[in-house]
Formats: C-alpha cells, sequence, structure tokens
C-alpha cells in the first residue's frame, strides 16, 4: 500500500507504515488476533490514531500484514530459484524453511480474516509460489511426481506448527523446525530404483 487516497505516501508516513506493519506480525505472531492495537502502536513509536488514519480496523491490519507475508513468500520463491548455483530441491528446501519462519504471523490471524477475497487470493498465490519451486524440484528429478503444491503447504504449515508446540515445551530446542523439516524432506525427495 504506497499511496494514501491514491497519493504517495510522504517518507516519514511510509516509515510508519513500515513500522507498524513489522510490529502487527510480531503482535499477531505472539499473541493472535486479538493483539493490543494500542501495544502496536506503541512498539511501533506511533500513537493509535496513526494506526487508525492507516488501517481503518483490526482487519484492515490483519489484512495488510498477511498479504505482505504472501507477497514476501512470493518473492522468497523468485530469488531462490533465480540464485545461481543453488539446485531446485534446495530453493524449495530454503523455501520452506522461510515458511515456517513467517507460519505464526501467518496462523495468528488467518483463522479471523474476514475478507475472503484476500484469502482466496493469498491461498492461489501460495500455491502459484511453491508450484514454481516444485515444479522445477520435480523437473530436475529431486521430487517426488505424485508431491502437489496443496500436498507441500499443508506439511510445511503443520511442520511448523508441531515445531512451535515443540520449541514452546522445550525451548533450549532451536533446531526442532530444521529437524522436522529434514524429515519430511526425506520423504519427498526421489529414491533411486532398487
Amino acid at each position: 500500500m504506497g499511496t494514501v487516497q491514491g497519493r504517495p505516501m510522504r517518507a516519514d508516513a511510509r516509515r510508519n507504515y513500515e513500522r507498524l506493519l513489522n510490529e502487527a506480525a510480531t503482535a499477531f505472531g505472539e499473541h493472535g488476533a486479538d493483539a493490543s492495537l494500542e501495544e502496536i502502536a506503541r512498539r511501533a513509536g506511533v500513537g493509535i490514531g496513526t494506526l487508525y488514519r492507516h488501517f481503518p480496523d483490526r482487519f484492515a491490519l490483519m489484512g495488510e500484514v498477511f498479504q505482505t507475508r504472501v507477497d514476501e513468500l512470493a518473492e522468497t520463491a523468485r530469488t531462490l530459484a533465480a540464485e545461481p548455483g543453488r539446485t531446485p530441491m534446495g530453493a524449495l528446501t530454503a523455501w520452506m524453511r522461510r515458511y515456517v519462519d513467517l507460519s505464526s504471523t501467518i496462523r495468528g490471524i488467518a483463522g479471523t480474516l474476514m475478507d475472503e477475497g484476500l484469502m482466496v487470493n493469498c491461498k492461489t498465490q501460495l500455491r502459484e509460489t511453491v508450484e514454481l519451486l516444485a515444479g522445477r524440484a520435480r523437473e530436475s528429478g529431486e521430487l517426488r511426481a505424485d508431491v502437489s503444491p496443496d500436498d507441500l503447504l499443508r506439511l510445511t504449515s503443520a511442520l511448523a506448527y508441531a515445531a512451535e508446540k515443540a520449541a514452546a515445551k522445550n525451548p533450549e530446542d532451536t533446531e526442532v523446525a530444521d529437524r522436522l523439516l529434514g524429515l519430511a524432506l526425506d520423504g519427498l525427495r526421489t529414491r533411486p530404483p532398487a
């Protein structure tokens, strides 16, 4: 959202907007959809009026955070796919890890968003994003042919949830997400014929 009523944002307004989005993503990831808007504004270093000037209500803020995270995942996929020296499966693996990192924010608000059009568009964008990487990994022979984009999205979401719960029980285990992702990826890779 780079404009206000059709006009480009001033630099200070843009900074406030970005800080609000970042703090909201953190708050929604930590506290879910009920995170305090006043606390988000305070942590962003602005007043609550500034938050409401940018986002007329909680759902507008959640929707923008959600869309921003989905856009970030799409950009990450394009960057990974174009990175020299990275294998297609390596790109898919790195993207899945990034999805796991962002999933607490996404999960914290997805069930509460009321904009059905936004949800449909974001799901489509995520499906297309993962297919870009999965298609390349399939073509290279690294990824099983029967793995669909929806399978990958569900699996990655489930891994993120499991890792989050495990980390809450044992905060010292900082490698749990990588271990679970590694186990899942072993099942997604093609196997040489016996």
